[in-house]
C-alpha cells in the first residue's frame, strides 16, 4: 500500500513524522512525505524517502489555499495512494479536502491540538478554525488526536463521534539519563556541574511562553536558562530571541539555536520548563521526561494530562511569570525535589509515551494490515 502523509513544512516533517514513516516502510508499505519545500527535508531524502513539494502556508490566505488544494489534487491522482494520512490544521484541512476531490480511498487526519481551542485568538480565527475542522472531519475516514483532551473535543462538539487519542512518543534509547552526554555538554559550554540549569525546548514565538519565562528567570538568579531552537521563517510575531536577551539576564541566558543534539542537550540539563499558552501534546514535555527532568508547564490541554502535579513536575497557570518564578525556584533550590520528579516522569513517559507503542498503535489504526475498506465500519464515514 502506499501512504502518503502530509504536513505543512519541513520542520514538522522531520521532527514529526519522519518516525511514523520509518515504521510504514519497515511493515512492507510504501510511506511518501508532503509540505513545503525545505532544507529540514535533504535528511528525510537521505533515507530514500520522496517527499513532494506541496506549496502550503502557514497563514490566512484564500488564494494560497486555494492553490495548494489544487496542487494536490492534482499530485494525488497521479499518485494513486491507497491512503492519505493528513496533519496539522490548516494543511489538515486542505489535504483531506484534496484526497476526497481525488477519490482517494482512505482519508485519514491526526489533530495536533484544535486552533479553535487557543483563547488568545480572536473569536472570528477561532469560529472558522471549528468550521473547518468540522467540514473536513465529514470527509475524514480515521480521525485522531494526540491528546485525550482533544479527543474528548472533538466527540462532545460533534467533530467526530469516534475519534481516537493515540499520543504522541520519542525514543527511549535516544532520549535518556546519560552522565557522559551531560559532562560533554558542561565542559563544552564552560558551565559547572553543581549550576543549576533550566532548559526550554521549542519554536522562538511568543505563544510559548518566552516573556514569561524571561521574567521568571530574574527572580531566580541562581540557575541559567538555555534556550534551545529558533524562529522558522514562517513564524509570525515578535522576535523572542530579541525579548530574552533584553530580559537582563546576562551571562545566565544561553541562546543555543537549533540543535540536532537536543538529548544531550536535555540530559545535561537539571529542570525543563514549557510555559506555552498553547500546545498539543508537545513532543519536548515527554524527551525531558524520558530524559529523568522534573517538568515546569502551564495548564493547557496536552501538557497539563502529561504532566501530574507534585508528582512528575509542578504546573502553573499561563501567562503567569510571578507563579512561574515560584515553580521553578523551588525546584532549583531543592536537588531531591528534582530528582524525585524527575525519575517519576520517567515511569511515567515510559508507560504512555514510547515511541513503539504509539507508532503500533497509529499502525494499527490505520488498518494498514487489513484491507482499507474496513475503515468504513469502524470509523465516522463522509456525508
Amino acid at each position: 500500500m502506499k501512504i502518503i502523509e502530509i504536513t505543512n513544512v519541513d520542520f514538522s516533517l522531520r521532527h514529526f513524522l519522519l518516525p511514523l514513516m520509518r515504521v510504514i516502510r519497515d511493515a512492507g508499505h510504501e510511506a511518501v512525505g508532503g509540505c513545503a519545500e525545505g532544507p529540514l527535508l535533504d535528511g528525510v531524502r537521505a533515507e530514500g524517502f520522496r517527499v513532494i513539494a506541496v506549496p502550503f502556508v502557514r497563514r490566512v490566505s484564500p488564494l494560497a489555499h486555494i492553490k495548494a488544494f489544487r496542487a494536490l489534487v492534482a499530485v494525488l491522482r497521479a499518485e494513486k495512494p491507497d491512503i492519505v494520512h493528513a496533519h496539522m490544521p490548516i494543511s489538515g484541512f486542505v489535504a483531506r479536502l484534496a484526497a476526497w476531490r481525488a477519490g482517494v480511498p482512505v482519508i485519514a487526519y491526526t489533530c495536533h491540538g484544535f486552533l479553535f481551542n487557543h483563547r488568545d485568538s480572536s473569536l472570528p480565527r477561532r469560529a472558522a478554525s471549528f468550521i473547518m475542522e468540522f467540514i473536513a472531519a465529514r470527509v475524514t475516514d480515521v480521525f485522531l488526536t494526540v491528546s485525550e483532551a482533544e479527543a474528548r473535543d472533538a466527540r462532545r462538539l460533534g467533530i467526530s463521534r469516534r475519534a481516537v487519542a493515540i499520543r504522541n512518543g520519542r525514543n527511549p534509547a535516544v532520549f535518556h539519563p546519560d552522565p557522559a552526554a551531560r559532562a560533554r555538554i558542561r565542559t563544552a559550554l564552560g558551565v559547572p556541574d553543581d549550576r543549576v540549569v533550566v532548559i526550554a525546548v521549542s519554536r522562538l514565538v511568543w505563544h510559548k511562553g518566552y516573556p514569561e519565562l524571561a521574567r521568571a528567570m530574574a527572580q531566580v538568579p541562581e540557575a541559567e536558562l538555555w534556550v534551545v531552537g529558533e524562529r522558522l521563517a514562517t513564524d509570525r510575531g515578535s522576535d523572542m530571541a530579541a525579548a530574552l536577551r533584553q530580559a537582563g539576564l546576562g551571562d545566565r541566558l544561553r541562546l543555543l539555536g537549533y540543535r540536532e543534539d537536543i538529548p544531550d542537550l536535555l540530559a545535561a540539563a537539571d529542570i525543563f520548563t514549557l510555559p506555552s499558552r498553547f500546545e498539543g501534546l508537545p513532543m519536548s514535555v515527554i524527551e525531558a521526561m524520558l530524559t529523568g527532568l522534573p517538568v515546569v508547564a502551564t495548564r493547557v490541554r496536552g501538557p497539563d494530562e502529561q504532566v501530574v502535579e507534585g508528582e512528575t513536575g509542578l504546573k502553573v497557570a499561563a501567562g503567569d511569570a510571578a507563579a512561574l518564578a515560584t515553580a521553578l525556584g523551588r525546584l532549583v533550590r531543592d536537588a531531591a525535589l528534582r530528582r524525585r520528579l524527575g525519575e517519576a516522569g520517567r515511569v511515567r513517559a515510559l508507560e504512555l509515551y514510547d515511541e513503539s507503542k504509539v507508532l503500533g498503535r497509529t499502525l494499527d489504526l490505520l488498518g494498514l494490515s487489513v484491507y482499507p475498506a474496513a475503515f468504513a465500519h469502524d470509523q465516522d464515514t463522509p456525508s
